[in-house]
């Protein structure tokens, strides 16, 4: 039974009185994810690539987006899929640890602050309503939601809808990645007619995921689609 989200609030509040959390990376009694734990995330050093936001050596587009450019405005990450911010994103996305959304979502803020991007709303990448059932939230939801708060941003969740059933990406190469999610997803209506979105993702590899949201948004007449995950592989397959 999925309960509101103010019982979930109510609940870990209680839970952490009684139980005060340990960081899931070092497992000390520091919160959810520690300063120390915090520091040790490597961030994506400049210059990246404008369109796919892999670090490059110079400030033009890599080689993977000269040859086939992503159909998005860009996408940024935070960090690499390592260590602390590995540990953390597995444990908030299959672990049901969601107050990892909010030293995540801070995480986020933080680079959108030092790495302004334009933009005007905020729209988390939607899981398929079966997904959604299984693991009973959405961690993209919960991250936009807390970046929202912290931005002003606003955040509209339940126009762009997954309405394709795909097989896990892991594992598949790029251009398995995007047949996968080809046509898998759809805006609903027309409410961002001209609106510069923010997709908001955990993690991003090859772009695919997020290059199908921006060709479902700018269906509906949305006008500029960039992305923000916290993180991304290291290297990754053009």
């Amino acid at each position: 039974m999925n309960l509101p989200a103010s019982w979930h609030t109510f609940a870990q509040t209680l839970l952490d009185l009684l139980l005060p959390p340990r960081c899931v990376a070092c497992e000390r009694n520091t919160g959810w994810l520690c300063p120390d734990c915090l520091k040790s995330i490597e961030l994506i050093p400049r210059p990246v690539c404008p369109l796919c936001g892999q670090a490059t050596s110079s400030s033009g587009r890599c080689l993977s987006c000269r040859n086939r450019p992503l159909q998005i405005d860009g996408i940024r990450a935070v960090g690499y899929l390592e260590g602390a911010l590995q540990t953390a994103i597995h444990r908030f996305k299959y672990s049901n640890v969601r107050p990892l959304a909010t030293p995540l979502g801070e995480l986020a803020t933080e680079y959108l602050e030092h790495n302004p991007l334009p933009v005007e709303t905020i729209v988390p990448v939607p899981l398929h309503a079966a997904r959604l059932r299984e693991r009973g939230y959405n961690q993209a939801a919960l991250l936009a939601k807390k970046v929202g708060s912290q931005t002003g941003l606003p955040v509209v969740d339940g126009r762009l809808l997954r309405v394709k059933s795909t097989v896990p990406q892991v594992g598949l190469n790029a251009q398995q990645r995007r047949n996968n999610v080809k046509g898998a997803f759809r805006c609903t209506d027309d409410g961002m007619r001209g609106h510069r979105v923010l997709l908001v993702d955990d993690v991003c590899t090859t772009g695919a995921t997020l290059e199908a949201c921006s060709l479902a948004l700018r269906d509906a007449e949305v006008k500029h689609v960039w992305g923000l995950v916290l993180a991304r592989e290291r290297y990754h397959s053009p």
